[in-house]
């Protein structure tokens, strides 16, 4: 029989803490039945995703928790937070997108933070950064767990068994609620859903328990069973609550059978409470409204939540310093002995990745010995590139400063919502409670003949996205010195990209003769190469494209007598374009030469950045590599990508040509 069937006829014996859970749930009820009044009345913007009768969830989950531990929520998050906060004025401010809102009417309803609550309207996406939240407790030998809430509908979403699988090797504590309301927004679980659902997470021999909403009692000896285990280190568990959404899945159509929702509504635990408690029910039900109503009136007088207005960075003029290295060291090396530094002198430093322990030390032997100088806090990962990041940005809003790699820059697509909609966004949209100070590792690019998906330049498709910084080093200034101040100053999710045909140059200032280096001041510099000579052209370039533009300035002065100036930055996103516009303003002619597809990419933001700072005068290029996949054979993948022939010829047309 089924559960909600065996609720049918079930009197509700009330005893004091099942009276509180009443108490509890209908002033959730009355909160989101005002959600949906206020939304028809146009005062709600964009959607809102109620939780009328599943109360019982985030109920019985609440009556278990300590202060210290976590809640990481979904879409449908409204109950699951007042049932652990209360806090009917911060949840209902923000909902209405007032000033007074728990994150300033910044996140709305499907992205709050208070404390230790956090949610996000990505199906599945939190879990792990939840891992990661639920690893630092461990790891700090702390007995706080991490509860993370999804829907029947997530378990399509892949990042979940990349989830499952990785807390229960590490021996995580994490607690999975789904909430199995049988619906995936309008479609039906028996159309989408093959096989059942607790053996997905016994697949992973994690421990998997059945509940209901039906019966609350019951329901939060469960979860008190079940967060007791979590919290005495037995590792992750997983429960499915079956229950049933009783409005539509957000605030539009349903269409579900009616004869379906009335038998849910009849054997709804609030209305059944009614019937058999009714003048006990009423008190409770005008209690929770008169709450609601007061903070619907609280939020009405408050502002709307206002955000600054953004500005072009400057064209600052750049001071310039002379480059000094000290030894010949190869890249690989450099980067190497900055994470070790960051693991010697910081505590909270933590490194993930594939295969970067010991004995590989990681497809580049950039980490070496890394995991027996430090045990346990340089970890081998699944092969699960959106599980790494995610649980690094869990890492990291707990205080912890990580760093993870991913083997190759053509596999960051696959953790692409990890650094878009969760680690960028964190800071801003939860109004500064939070934020996510992470290093994503990652050689890129081309020139050592391993094929289409294994010598891309993605890192276009993660310029400009708000809250996130990009840097490219080179073998012109020390990667050692870029990453230290990246780990003294880390404020945000920080990707580097490391050029992979740059590991083994090193890392030196001798250039043609007749030339120097000088770097600008700052965290991230920009690299200049140049001679005394007035520049007749500007080559703006970055990473390991950087060896080959040198070797077309040479060329270039000694066939014919060019004198090209380089400009290489350091940090490419946000890109302060100073250093090339000045550069561009001496020479007239900018060439701006990229190992990525040129639509849409850096030469074309770089190109519209110096025309609006320089004017229409100055002559200016793109070049990047040919609008096809890259090929496995050397002859094939030099012809494709930008080199030091193609840009030589690049620069003697602009220069010669009108």
């Amino acid at each position: 029989m089924r559960a909600d069937s065996q609720a049918e006829g079930v009197s509700l014996a009330i005893g004091n803490a099942t009276r509180e859970f009443f108490t509890r749930a209908f002033l959730i009820r009355s909160f989101e039945q005002s959600l949906l009044d206020l939304f028809a009345e146009g005062k709600i913007f964009g959607t809102v995703h109620t939780c009328i009768g599943q109360e019982f969830t985030g109920i019985a989950v609440a009556a278990h928790l300590q202060p210290a531990d976590f809640i990481f929520s979904n879409h449908r998050c409204h109950g699951h937070y007042l049932a652990r906060t209360g806090d009917v004025t911060g949840l209902m401010a923000e909902i209405m997108g007032r000033s007074t809102g728990v994150c300033s009417g910044r996140g709305g309803s499907q992205h709050i933070c208070s404390g230790n609550f956090f949610s996000s309207g990505i199906q599945g996406g939190a879990l792990p950064v939840a891992a990661g939240l639920a690893l630092a407790q461990k790891q700090a030998d702390r007995r706080s767990l991490v509860v993370a809430f999804i829907g029947d509908g997530t378990l399509g979403e892949g990042v979940l068994y990349e989830t499952f699988n990785l807390v229960s090797k590490w021996t995580i504590p994490l607690a999975i609620v789904l909430e199995n309301n049988r619906y995936s927004q309008s479609t039906s679980s028996s159309q989408t859903l093959a096989g059942d659902i607790l053996r997905r997470a016994e697949a992973f021999e994690i421990p998997a328990h059945r509940g209901d909403t039906w019966h609350p009692e019951a329901l939060a000896g469960l979860m008190g069973k079940v967060l007791g285990e979590v919290r005495d280190g037995r590792g992750p568990a997983f429960v499915c609550v079956d229950t049933y959404r009783l409005m539509a899945h957000s605030k539009g159509d349903d269409n579900r059978p009616d004869a379906e929702r009335q038998h849910y509504w009849a054997i709804d635990p609030l209305t059944r409470f009614t019937a058999e408690h009714g003048e006990e029910a009423a008190q409770m039900l005008s209690a929770g409204q008169r709450e609601v109503a007061g903070a619907i009136a609280a939020a009405s007088a408050a502002p709307f939540t206002a955000v600054p207005a953004g500005s072009p960075t400057p064209a600052e003029t750049p001071v310039w310093q002379r480059t000094a290295i000290e030894g010949r060291e190869r890249v690989a090396l450099r980067i190497y002995t900055a994470l070790r530094e960051h693991l010697e002198s910081d505590s909270r430093a933590f490194l993930l990745g594939e295969d970067i322990e010991w004995p590989y030390g990681g497809a580049f032997k950039v980490t070496r010995d890394l995991s027996r100088l430090f045990p346990g806090r340089v970890r081998n990962t699944p092969v699960s590139e959106a599980a790494i990041v995610g649980v690094t940005a869990g890492l990291a809003m707990a205080g912890l400063r990580p760093v993870c790699e991913i083997m190759f820059g053509d596999f960051l697509p696959l953790a692409a919502d990890q650094i878009v909609n969760h680690a960028a966004k964190f800071h801003w949209m939860y109004d500064g409670q939070v934020s996510a100070p992470m290093v994503i590792r990652t050689p890129m690019g081309g020139r050592r003949g391993y094929g289409p998906t294994h010598s891309q330049s993605l890192e276009k498709h993660f310029l400009g996205i708000p809250g996130i910084r990009v840097l490219a080093i080179h073998h012109r200034y020390d990667p050692c010195l870029v990453y230290r101040r990246l780990f003294a100053t880390l404020d945000r999710p920080t990707l580097v990209l490391e050029n992979k045909v740059l590991y083994g140059e090193p890392v030196s200032v001798q250039t043609a003769p007749g030339f120097w280096c000088e770097h600008t001041a700052g965290d991230f510099p920009t690299t200049r190469i140049r001679s005394s000579a007035k520049p007749d052209i500007t080559i703006a370039c970055y990473g390991g494209l950087l060896a080959e533009a040198e070797k077309a300035l040479d060329r270039l002065f000694e066939d014919r007598e060019i004198v090209a100036e380089i400009i290489c930055p350091a940090e490419i996103y946000p890109l302060a374009s100073g250093p090339i516009a000045e550069s561009v303003r001496a020479s007239g002619r900018l060439l701006v030469v990229e190992e990525g597809q040129l639509f849409c990419g850096f030469g074309a933001e770089l190109l519209a950045s110096i025309h609006e700072t320089c004017g229409g005068e100055v002559r200016m290029r793109r070049h990047g590599a040919r609008p096809h996949p890259i090929p496995a054979s050397r002859p094939a993948e030099a012809e494709t990508l930008p080199g030091a022939e193609s840009i030589y010829r690049e620069c003697v047309d602009l220069v010669t040509c009108g």
